[in-house]
């Protein structure tokens, strides 16, 4: 990456392009401080309802805050449907997962810390963890709550890829993922306490003990697999093109494929180069971008 490309992504010369890895570890750290949270210290106050709202808006407020700079992904999941569309390079998609996994942690140790300062809350066996058979409300068998962590996480992944169009979240994109969130924590709650999300069933297991450890694997692979069912069916339903782990996809940043993708802006430089994808961006039909559906994702 030249010095250029290194400013204006605000990137190091090694490649890592710092404001995505940033927006991805501070936004997951609040996700997991705010909604995990709701559970731990309100859940008596607020209930199902205001667990579930909680994380819709938090991720909706977090979309708009960093959707431009990084697409607000704060989910492993949402990151391989990205991934796997083509939208983002596997490099790039290993550095969302290193930012998603340590700011859950840390999100999950401050929620801790504040934990530990209230009289009388348990926190061993519980934490806002996720669960099964005798951890969930519903005491859903093992097969039960991997077929629903996959469609809970599935509808997430599907209305991300939706709602945008490369990378970034842009515009009203973050109200219909919010609404998805608070949709599945309704649905999900009574079940297993809704994860899809790995690193947020991954990090308050961390500080939870045995029980929750000895289950949190559901909670790591079922999601991945509900990510990678929407980015496939996404591709079918909206003509996004071939899948697979490719480089460079559409949501790039700049050095490894289209500079859009890490911008903030949907639309693409109309630079050198450029012509076609802005016709494609505005709907034109001159040239290659007549075909329908050639400005889907």
């Amino acid at each position: 990456m030249d010095t250029d490309t290194t400013t204006r992504t605000g990137g190091l010369p090694g490649g890592v392009d710092t404001r995505t890895v940033v927006s991805e570890f501070l936004g997951t750290l609040l996700l997991v401080f705010f909604g995990v949270g709701s559970a731990v210290l309100g859940a008596e106050y607020i209930g199902t309802v205001g667990i579930a709202l909680a994380f819709g808006f938090v991720l909706i407020a977090l979309a708009y805050a960093l959707g431009p700079i990084s697409g607000c992904h704060l989910n492993p999941a949402v990151t391989l449907g990205m991934l796997m569309a083509k939208r983002m390079s596997v490099r790039q998609a290993i550095e969302y997962w290193i930012a998603q996994i340590l700011g859950a942690i840390v999100g999950a140790a401050l929620l801790l810390l504040v934990a530990k300062q209230v009289p009388g809350l348990t926190i061993s066996g519980a934490f806002g963890t996720t669960g099964y058979g005798y951890r969930s409300a519903l005491g859903i068998t093992v097969f039960g709550a991997f077929i629903a962590e996959i469609i809970l996480t599935f509808l997430l992944v599907y209305v991300y890829l939706s709602a945008t169009k490369k990378l970034a979240i842009v515009g009203f994109a973050a109200l219909p993922i919010g609404v998805a969130l608070v949709v599945i924590q309704l649905v999900g709650i009574p079940i297993t306490g809704t994860s899809a999300n790995p690193v947020r069933s991954l990090a308050p297991a961390i500080f939870a003990g045995s029980g929750p450890l000895t289950q949190v694997w559901l909670f790591l692979v079922a999601p991945l697999v509900g990510g990678v069912l929407a980015a496939l069916v996404h591709g079918v339903t909206h003509g996004g093109g071939t899948l697979g782990l490719g480089r460079g996809g559409a949501g790039a940043p700049a050095g490894e494929g289209a500079a859009a993708g890490t911008s903030g802006d949907d639309v693409p430089d109309s630079g050198a180069g450029g012509s076609t994808d802005t016709t494609r961006a505005t709907g034109g039909t001159s040239g290659t971008s007549g075909s329908p559906g050639a400005d889907r994702p």
